[in-house]
């Protein structure tokens, strides 16, 4: 027993300094930043004068400012787009990319590559794509009379729907990954059975596919749901939270406040607001889809 213990003892030693590097690091860069910010949200503070505690005035303010809530429905409405809208193509593209094919390792290879590359990157791209003077997806709509007449940066509509396919384009490739994983471990014996009983393939997609995919659209979803709340990258490079503040969600409105205006307290609040909302989004959706998971 004592020999099991002193093992027992050593391995549990080995693992902890083994541990302790990544244990540091996470407390240096996330758990005391996280502190901190909540800490802030309480102050008014910017570089000029050191901290000073105002309570909950900060939350009282945010409350009645019309900035922050249109930087809320802002969020809110890229997130209802464009988190359905990518699980159903990620879904989608896994569906078809498991197919045996030729060529198939290469369109899967290129689904998949814009996830790798920098948003800014793309977003640049984008711009530049949409520009109004020499844009190419502006010359093409232009060629078709669909063409803005102030180019789709520049309207608050366009703006919109232009940031939020950037973000479909974006990140559908690493989505479909995770569903095509899910895809190749479902046993084919199943579906054998299915196609005995004369099942149809939409009743074979809802009856095997869906059921056994639960533990990845789970994932997928509380995934893309975060990334939706805290969209930036695309947004600062094409339109900086224009036109009108059209484009600014959440995350924008803590950069400009925050960082541009030096005005920490506030953005500190706005930033704990918003974790707050992700937290509850993502439990949320934890525990609708735990409800429906399957094993097998």
């Amino acid at each position: 027993m004592r020999i099991g213990r002193t093992v027992a003892g050593r391995q549990a030693r080995a693992a902890w300094m083994f541990l302790a590097p990544g244990l540091v690091l996470l407390t240096l860069f996330t758990a005391w930043p996280l502190l901190r910010t909540a800490y802030l949200s309480f102050t008014e503070y910017s570089l000029l004068t050191p901290p000073e505690w105002v309570g909950l005035a900060n939350y009282r303010e945010l409350l009645g400012d019309d900035q922050v809530t249109n930087a809320f429905q802002n969020t809110v409405i890229y997130a209802v787009v464009v988190t359905p809208v990518t699980i159903a193509l990620a879904l989608g593209l896994a569906m078809a990319l498991n197919a045996k094919f030729f060529g198939r390792g290469l369109v899967r290879t290129a689904v998949f590559v814009p996830f790798v590359v920098s948003l800014a990157v793309v977003s640049i791209a984008f711009r530049f794509l949409l520009d109004p003077n020499y844009g190419l997806v502006t010359h093409w709509l232009d060629g078709v009379g669909l063409a803005p007449t102030q180019g789709a940066l520049a309207q608050p509509g366009t703006a919109m729907a232009a940031v939020m396919a950037v973000g479909v384009w974006k990140n559908v490739g690493f989505y479909m990954v995770m569903f095509l994983a899910g895809l190749q471990s479902i046993p084919r014996d199943l579906y054998e059975a299915a196609q005995l009983d004369g099942a149809s393939r939409l009743q074979k997609f809802r009856a095997v596919t869906m059921p056994l995919l639960s533990n990845q659209t789970m994932l997928v979803s509380i995934l893309a749901a975060i990334a939706s709340f805290q969209v930036f990258d695309q947004i600062k490079v094409m339109t900086n939270g224009g036109p009108a503040m059209s484009t600014e969600t959440l995350v924008v409105m803590v950069n400009r406040v925050g960082i541009n205006n030096l005005e920490f307290g506030y953005g500190s609040a706005v930033s704990v607001v918003l974790l707050l909302l992700i937290l509850v989004l993502s439990m949320a959706q934890y525990f609708y889809f735990g409800r429906k998971q399957v094993r097998y």
